[in-house]
């Protein structure tokens, strides 16, 4: 199998060549920068991306560029498109396209979405979904351009209202794992894209909440988004550590979770186990990772391998 990643040396692109390149896969960093390209491309070239495609198996964007044609470029190619998205929007104009299209992949969605779905089996609904960011982690600038475009957008919630970012705050327990970094706080509604999905898939209202390790870039984001006019003053560094953790739990109180250190490091490795499958789970159309996946498969994968997963049967609230 050979790859082609665009964006392949940023936060999340370095890694992700890494990963591959280790799982035997054959794999070039795309992108503008002639001094760290294997593959020098413009991605507002469709025709030169085309092209490009030809010579491998699968696309992967890492690029954080958010633009359908390029998926319908790779497409057209014969490639395997895959996109580590987790706008609403955008994802909605990949599940469009004519073609093998893998969405949500990575972290948050992609694991949300194994951990969903299986404590959605284990009882009742509705899903509640947690991520939790590591406030002290040098994120990519698509990254930090993704949250803060958030705010003060709004979204339908399962019920049909509507909902702003970053707006109704839930407390949700937290393993023991992560208490030393995620000190108790709210978390705060966000739309990752996953969620939209799950809800229609699973028959049960999915709803996904984020929160930062830093109960202050919490509270910096439940503040701005009803002044995103202001977003220019959020610090561009935080204090904070580099742990993530994902949590889904259901209405019985039973939950599923994992959490690792650095969520570039584990978007990558979760990515590139997903490449890796589709040598032996092919796709011929858009499709969801945790429809073409499971949380179990994961866990015994070396993707796992600096993950720490856990799970609560018939908790508390």
């Amino acid at each position: 199998m050979r790859a082609l990643v665009l964006g392949g040396y940023g936060a999340v692109g370095a890694s992700l060549v890494r990963h591959l390149r280790a799982a035997g896969i054959e794999s070039s960093a795309a992108g503008r920068d002639a001094a760290r390209a294997d593959v020098l491309l413009d991605l507002a070239d469709t025709g030169a991306l085309e092209a490009a495609a030809r010579a491998v198996d699968v696309v992967v964007n890492a690029s954080g560029r958010e633009n359908a044609d390029v998926a319908r470029a790779a497409v057209r190619a014969g490639a395997v498109f895959v996109d580590i998205t987790a706008t609403t929007s955008y994802s909605r104009e990949l599940e469009r396209i004519e073609g093998p299209v893998l969405l949500g992949v990575g972290l948050a969605p992609g694991l949300t979405g194994l951990l969903a779905s299986e404590v959605a089996a284990t009882g009742a609904g509705p899903v509640e979904i947690l991520v939790g960011i590591g406030a002290g982690e040098r994120h990519g600038a698509a990254a930090a351009e993704w949250t803060y475009r958030l705010l003060g957008e709004r979204f339908d919630d399962p019920d049909g209202s509507p909902v702003r970012n970053f707006t109704r705050p839930q407390s949700i327990s937290l393993p023991p794992a992560v208490s030393s970094e995620y000190r108790a706080f709210p978390a705060v509604r966000a739309d990752f894209a996953d969620q939209h999905v799950l809800t229609a898939g699973l028959g049960v209202p999915v709803r996904t909440y984020l929160r930062m390790d830093s109960r202050i870039a919490t509270l910096g984001l439940a503040t701005l988004t009803w002044v995103p006019a202001l977003r220019s003053l959020a610090p561009t560094r935080m204090w904070g550590s580099d742990r993530w953790i994902a949590l889904a739990r259901n209405a019985d109180g039973a939950s599923r979770w994992a959490t690792g250190r650095g969520q570039s490091e584990g978007t990558a490795a979760i990515t590139a186990w997903a490449v890796a499958r589709l040598a032996e789970r092919p796709i011929a159309r858009p499709t969801w990772l945790h429809d073409n996946a499971t949380l179990a498969e994961l866990r015994s994968s070396s993707a796992a391998d600096a993950i720490e997963f856990g799970a609560v049967d018939g908790a508390t609230r």
